[in-house]
């Protein structure tokens, strides 16, 4: 038995149907697509997959002071009255694709779940803006999230910032600066499968899963020529937080993977180096789940769970 046959037999059901249908319309590998049509068609297949938005009491768009002009965000929340959890959310996309509107249904989730405040932040893409623009952007809405938490219904006690694939990085880079500027105080960080290490593509995970898996390591590779500019700037610690020579002092962790994502690896090395740092960290790699899987949570039981196990420590805090 070869191992790509025992690999896809340790899949996740629903996972494996979803990948035998995505394979019968055959789509086009994104690396192959401008930028636009990345975007379009990605956004369908987010929307699709993110099934039914939950019903909230409250939902609000909003326009937050940026380095490069207002950056769009959005306000979710389950009730309304009183001072509650705030979770900053960075959504995910290569730093290339996504925006408010392909994460809807996942925020809308968080904030049922979670109980908090979950603000959505629409960071600028690349390559119209490349690395660091979405760190800014991520930094400065925290930023101003925290002076205006009263305003927003937030606690400014507890403000956690968060986010999947991409917008899991955006997260970890956040609280590195808040550490290094001495503020704003976050409660917790929340990483979902993260891209924490852009400088190679080869880790086991990278080279066990580079094809047919829903992500390809030459989708990642795409992305990252799109995003970093600079070959150098590959190595820069707020594009790769894995190479940060200090992770001391940072918030409490959550760190969520998926079992078959080229990203896997990385991301546990990072829940490591946290630890070690003496970070409270809660690690969990979700068995049969591919990149991207708490984003399908219209399809996989498996996402909705993460979301709910992303609630759940929130809640906590």
């Amino acid at each position: 038995m070869s191992d790509a046959i025992t690999r896809s037999e340790r899949l996740d059901p629903e996972v494996r149907a979803l990948i035998e249908t995505m394979d019968a319309q055959a789509p086009p590998r994104i690396e192959s697509m401008s930028v636009a049509e990345a975007r379009r068609t990605r956004a369908e297949g987010f929307k699709k997959n993110g099934g039914p938005p939950a019903v909230l009491a409250r939902v609000e768009e909003a326009l937050i002071p940026g380095p490069a002009g207002a950056i769009p965000a959005r306000v979710y929340s389950s009730a309304v009255g009183g001072l509650r959890i705030g979770m900053v959310y960075f959504h995910g996309g290569g730093f290339v694709i996504g925006d408010l509107d392909t994460h809807d249904s996942m925020c809308r989730a968080l904030a049922r779940d979670s109980g908090a405040v979950v603000i959505a932040v629409g960071y600028r893409l690349a390559p119209e803006s490349k690395f660091p623009a979405a760190i800014e952007d991520a930094h400065a809405a925290t930023v101003w999230i925290a002076e205006n938490a009263e305003k927003l219904g937030i606690d400014a006690q507890k403000i956690a910032v968060g986010g999947d694939s991409a917008g899991g990085t955006l997260a970890t880079v956040v609280a590195m600066r808040c550490r290094d500027a001495g503020g704003p105080v976050l409660a917790a960080q929340v990483l979902l499968y993260p891209v924490i290490d852009l400088s190679r593509f080869d880790t086991g995970s990278y080279l066990e899963f580079a094809e047919d898996y829903m992500l390809r390591r030459s989708a990642m590779q795409w992305f990252a020529s799109h995003y970093l500019g600079a070959a150098e700037n590959a190595r820069n610690p707020e594009a790769s937080p894995l190479l940060a020579r200090d992770l001391s002092g940072l918030p409490p962790a959550l760190v969520i993977t998926a079992e078959f994502d080229p990203l896997r690896d990385e991301g546990e090395a990072y829940a490591e180096r946290l630890a070690e740092a003496g970070t409270a960290v809660t690690a969990k790699r979700y068995p049969g789940m591919i990149h991207g899987f708490a984003a399908m949570l219209g399809v996989l039981e498996g996402g909705r769970t993460a979301i709910r196990e992303a609630g759940e420590f929130i809640r906590g805090l």
